[in-house]
């Protein structure tokens, strides 16, 4: 076990037991106060600026060959470091801020220049996100989709359990919690016997997801062993991946999601370590049948994440909707990795990879407004008297995730968008 994920440990720094972030957790991020960007991590309710610990010399012991990764305004470099260098960081975190440990909680000078309330900074992304993929990785959403849009004996596809079903979407619109989104327009066919009509969307619906986040860089032609992959992986983020539903049902026909996906996509801003997480590992559901070996994996590759959705209404009331867990999907992360670069596909540092919608096997924790209305026929009561069969303008979703057992709590903080009226 690393040292920094002894649950025993605790921090100079303040820090309520129903934190997202103990000193166990150390999430990346990237904040800002003024025109002063910087690369961060967190404990409690204080954000800690890296770059400010990298000018007084706290990590120059780790011979990190070049400290310039800790002063830029994304995380690739940092996420770019091999793995042992990112785990000497969180190490050496974990020592300096340390209940035990006096080096910095006795310094005032860098104190005052390197931490900040986390309701006086912003977040914003915390990587440059070259290319993105979007799984579909859940069995038991794919299995409500495939009932209520196709033969419920055959719901799933014929493919779905031999491979990680996946597209290539849109980066540029993934952004930061707290971004506000407005409603997509693009054509619809409500009646089948009528011609396509243009406007806006009318079942705007979130998706329960989480994504992880790469820290190789390959070669074209080169591929990733599942037995590896998580080598490659920097850390995990909460993703809203908002769809429109009616946009999507007349444009996927062959070629799968365009404007019903591209619009937005929304991650939380705090990167949540894979060694931070190791605590909360999980076998995940069965494979049957037997995988082919490109994609075999050993040990607990799930992780047991209690995922929540809250919709809040323009009227403030908050309704918790969705109550699902991470360790439901079928696909694991190595085995999304591993599929993806199978074929030769190169990859990045700051490359995203979403789960797809993550349902449960129960109706609440279904990942999405379609599986939770039953496409829009089990309309859903909000605590001010109104219904919802999707997402409307002025609502508020907020997405939260936490691992939790009896000694310990890692979370990822809030994931939260505002639909707005389309442009």
């Amino acid at each position: 076990m690393l040292k920094s994920n002894n649950p025993e440990l605790t921090s100079w720094i303040e820090t309520n037991k129903e934190s997202d972030f103990p000193i166990q957790n150390l999430p990346y991020g990237i904040a800002a106060t003024g025109d002063l960007i910087f690369a961060a991590t967190r404990i409690g309710d204080t954000v800690i600026d890296l770059s400010v610990l990298a000018d007084f010399g706290f990590f120059d012991r780790l011979f990190i060959p070049d400290l310039s990764v800790f002063y830029q305004k994304t995380l690739n470099d940092i996420a770019a470091l091999p793995k042992n260098s990112r785990v000497a960081i969180r190490e050496r975190l974990s020592e300096i801020f340390c209940s035990e440990n006096n080096e910095l909680k006795e310094n005032e000078e860098v104190r005052k220049l390197a931490l900040h309330q986390s309701d006086a900074v912003t977040m914003l992304m915390p990587v440059k996100v070259g290319d993105y993929t979007d799984f579909y990785s859940s069995k038991e959403h794919a299995t409500n989709v495939g009932i209520m849009f196709r033969d419920p004996e055959k719901a799933l596809l014929p493919n779905w359990k031999h491979l990680p079903v996946g597209y290539h979407g849109r980066a540029s619109s993934i952004v930061v919690s707290g971004t506000s989104i407005h409603r997509p327009k693009g054509q619809t066919r409500p009646d089948d016997s009528k011609p396509p009509v243009f406007g806006p969307s009318s079942q705007l619906d979130f998706e329960l997801e989480m994504a992880f986040i790469t820290s190789a860089k390959t070669e074209p032609g080169d591929s990733i062993p599942a037995n590896k992959a998580e080598d490659a992986i920097f850390g995990l983020v909460l993703f809203n991946d908002l769809s429109a539903r009616d946009i999507q049902k007349w444009e996927y026909v062959p070629l799968g999601p365009f404007l019903s996906k591209s619009f937005g996509s929304v991650i939380s801003p705090w990167i949540v370590t894979l060694e931070a997480l190791a605590p909360f590992r999980t076998q995940g559901p069965e494979q049957d049948p037997e995988v082919l070996p490109y994609l075999k994996t050993t040990g607990a590759r799930n992780f047991d994440i209690d995922l929540q959705v809250e919709l809040k209404t323009a009227a403030g009331d908050s309704n918790l909707v969705c109550q699902s867990n991470f360790k439901y999907l079928y696909w694991n992360m190595a085995q999304q990795l591993a599929h993806q670069t199978v074929a030769g596909c190169n990859i990045n540092p700051g490359d995203m990879y979403a789960s797809g919608t993550i349902s449960g096997p129960t109706p609440e924790a279904f990942g999405s407004m379609l599986e939770l209305s039953w496409r829009g026929t089990k309309p859903l009561k909000m605590k001010d008297g109104s219904e919802r069969k999707f997402i409307l303008d002025y609502d508020t979703i907020i997405m939260r995730g936490q691992a939790k057992n009896q000694q310990l709590r890692i979370g990822f903080g809030d994931c939260v968008t505002t639909i707005l009226p389309a442009k």
